[in-house]
């Protein structure tokens, strides 16, 4: 298992370390349970706070529902995050809609991003589902309505529909994504603790669970490299899905656009400095649902200026987390370490590896 070493090129990378793991709470329990079993073990405190996901819809004319959903963030004594317990809307398969709702718990959607990101600075996720939407009501001068089925409804003087709040689905408790802040240090201990609690409460793998691990984009901030991470992992994507084991039940991965790879192809990248290049990347349509998210490098998101590996299954061991972090480090140094120029893409995706060995 991989120890950062200062004198290994490959440290630089893992330097701040991002993982997301996808489980599931046994039922009766949720993601709560989670962040209270964190904070009980390190003595913090745990806060309920609204986290923004998109999903498919099945309505006329609304390809695309924006929800908040509830979370729970877990910090220490003096106030530092320690991880959050989000809920995951591809996690679907183990639920049974047929249950009744948690009491308590529900979530916020709209067809309109802008108005949940209004809902998330001016409702409280602590309050219940009859009063949460209030404040947003009076924004727009009107009532929150209360409708069949105990679900809320906001609409503008005119009544048009800003945000409805209802009750969450069966079992929707229950799916949690586990993410660590970014990781500087103690990273096997850190993971080893998180994982042992979720353990121990019984929480156990989702059948299209994945494990997806955010790095440092600053390092990659540069139109060679960037090149060459496209090149190599055109070429190995589905060498590395094998070496990993991708589930193949895994919802929202895929390939990269052709036009990216057009786009650094092109004769002239390589010598642009990165405004210039990064100009050309935001002009193609980059979603972060790929085997490999680009899309916070080109399209910085607060706190999240990353490029994120997800094509990882879930693993209930630190050391194979920390292993397949190990690997795409290597891959990553192997992308920046030129001379401004476009490398050969090795055979064996391995050879990264004993490259760095070489190195060291």
């Amino acid at each position: 298992m991989f120890v950062p070493d200062g004198r290994d090129p490959v440290s630089a990378f893992l330097g701040r370390l991002g993982i997301e793991i996808e489980l599931l709470a046994p039922r009766g329990k949720s993601r709560e349970d989670l962040a209270l079993a964190i904070a009980d073990h390190y003595g913090g405190t745990v806060r309920r706070f609204f986290h923004p996901q998109g999903e498919p819809s099945k309505a006329k004319n609304t390809p695309f529902f924006e929800n908040l959903t509830l979370g729970f963030v877990v910090m220490d004594a003096e106030g530092e995050v320690l991880a959050q317990c989000v809920d995951d809307l591809t996690l679907q398969d183990d639920l049974d809609r047929r249950h009744s709702p948690r009491p308590g718990w529900y979530r916020i959607v709209s067809d309109d991003a802008r108005f949940l990101r209004l809902a998330m600075r001016h409702a409280d996720a602590e309050a219940p589902l009859k009063e949460v939407l209030r404040p947003v009501a009076d924004l727009f001068g009107t009532e929150a309505v209360e409708g069949e089925g105990g679900m809320i409804r906001v609409a503008d003087v005119s009544g048009s529909p800003v945000v409805l709040g209802a009750p969450l689905p069966g079992e929707r408790e229950r799916p949690c994504e586990l993410i660590t802040p970014p990781l500087d240090r103690d990273h096997s201990h850190c993971l080893d603790t998180l994982l042992g609690l979720a353990r121990n409460l019984g929480f156990t793998i989702p059948v299209e669970g994945a494990t997806h691990i955010h790095f440092d984009a600053t390092p990659l901030c540069d139109a060679p490299t960037l090149a060459n991470l496209v090149r190599f992992l055109g070429v190995h994507t589905e060498a590395l899905k094998d070496r990993f084991g991708t589930n193949p039940r895994c919802r929202r991965l895929g390939n990269w656009p052709v036009e990216l790879f057009e786009c650094v192809a092109a004769p002239d990248f390589v010598a642009l400095e990165w405004r210039e290049a990064r100009e050309r990347l935001a002009r193609i349509s980059l979603t972060k649902y790929c085997d490999f998210n680009l899309r916070n490098l080109v399209h910085p998101a607060p706190g999240k200026h990353t490029f994120e590996v997800r094509i990882l299954p879930v693993w209930l061991e630190t050391e194979r987390i920390l292993d397949a972090a190990e690997f795409f480090a290597a891959v990553l140094w192997w992308a920046r370490d030129s001379e401004r120029e476009l490398k050969p893409i090795p055979v064996d995706p391995e050879d990264v590896l004993r490259m760095r060995l070489e190195k060291r």
